[in-house]
């Protein structure tokens, strides 16, 4: 039986972390940051989580 491929669009966005929770990037951030407010770019400095209901999709992807 030959071995699972990972999703390696999967594999550069999302991250599991110790907890098993699922890290993710936050949208709007590449460039033209100027036109957002100062409290929008606070904000998607944060880390970030999946949600629960995408957590076992994601994993399966990333193997």
């Amino acid at each position: 039986m030959p071995k699972m491929k990972s999703v390696k669009s999967a594999v550069k966005r999302f991250r599991v972390k110790k907890n098993g929770s699922v890290k993710r990037g936050t949208a709007y951030r590449r460039h033209i940051l100027t036109k957002q407010d100062a409290a929008t770019r606070r904000k998607q400095n944060q880390p970030r989580t999946i949600a629960k209901v995408d957590e076992k999709n994601v994993k399966a992807m990333i193997n």
